[in-house]
């Protein structure tokens, strides 16, 4: 274990080098806590199968990991993705005609709102939320349009034992109808008569890696549920502030035809709108999860 400082103290964190050497991808880390670059493969050509493992273990190692230089068809895209699970259905958002899986992201002079402009979790709300998420950005401004990812492994290990000890078994509200009601209008999508709203745990385990981290966030989270509303609204605004710390945050540039790979269940990012009057466009499959425990 190393260990980095967080509010004045040291923190224990894995070591930020892979558990094993990869022999069919390159990968260049982008922080000691999040975030790596993967080279020497080219995802419009089926994976082998040490390739998948690799990128898998990669994801689960990082959190995010990212491509440049990867020109898919719709296809190919929607392919890759089902190398990792089944495929999830967005509630609400555009798709490609004909694709349901492949969800459309854009973000021009005439937007009213930009996807994912705060911090969350993909579909947190739904009752199995996504595993992952694969993002294909085709046209992005010359300047602007970062997004940020930051790994909830590292805001949970930050507490201290008291507020964990004080965090285990509580659960949290995720709601979607604030979020998605009128939100996709301008692409010609009608609101749906409900949205999805789930309860989850504040912290869950990984169930891959056996870790802990912090499950809420800014855009779906509402309530903490078993305490009373003042206190529970506290506790919320901390836990939110905490998780956006930029201790444990990477920033990707993006240029046309990269990708990210991010996993939902222990990352959470942002997509800063700083380009308007600028286009940004892409394209994202999102992988099935399971459960929260």
């Amino acid at each position: 274990m190393t260990a980095y400082r967080s509010g004045g103290r040291q923190v224990a964190r894995p070591a930020g080098a892979a558990t094993a050497p990869c022999r069919t991808i390159r990968l260049e880390k982008l922080t000691p806590i999040i975030g790596a670059e993967i080279g020497g493969v080219d995802l419009s050509q089926p994976l082998s199968g040490e390739q998948a493992e690799e990128i898998a273990r990669a994801l689960a190692e990082n959190l995010v990991i990212f491509f440049r230089d990867q020109r898919l068809t719709p296809e190919q895209h929607i392919a890759f993705g089902k190398r990792f699970g089944d495929l999830h259905l967005h509630p609400a958002a555009p798709h490609v005609e004909g694709l349901a899986e492949l969800m459309i992201i854009r973000a021009d002079r005439n937007s009213k709102r930009a996807n994912g402009e705060d911090w969350h979790s993909d579909v947190s709300c739904d009752t199995e939320p996504p595993m992952g998420s694969i993002l294909r950005i085709t046209e992005c401004p010359a300047e602007g349009g970062d997004t940020l990812f930051a790994s909830m492994y590292a805001a949970y290990d930050a507490l201290t034992d008291r507020m964990k000890a004080y965090l285990d078994g509580l659960r949290a509200v995720h709601d979607g109808e604030a979020v998605y009601r009128g939100a996709y209008t301008d692409f010609g999508v009608e609101d749906k008569a409900r949205y999805p709203r789930s309860e989850h745990p504040v912290v869950r385990t990984h169930p891959v890696t056996g870790r802990k981290a912090l499950y809420v966030n800014r855009i779906f989270t509402t309530r903490i549920l078993g305490l009373p509303r003042e206190e529970g609204d506290a506790l919320l605004a901390f836990l939110l502030a905490h998780c956006e710390s930029p201790l444990w945050q990477c920033r990707f540039r993006w240029r046309a035809h990269s990708m990210a790979f991010w996993d939902n269940r222990a990352a959470q990012h942002r997509a800063m709108w700083d380009y308007w009057p600028a286009t940004r466009v892409g394209f994202r499959v999102t992988v099935k999860g399971e459960r929260p425990v």
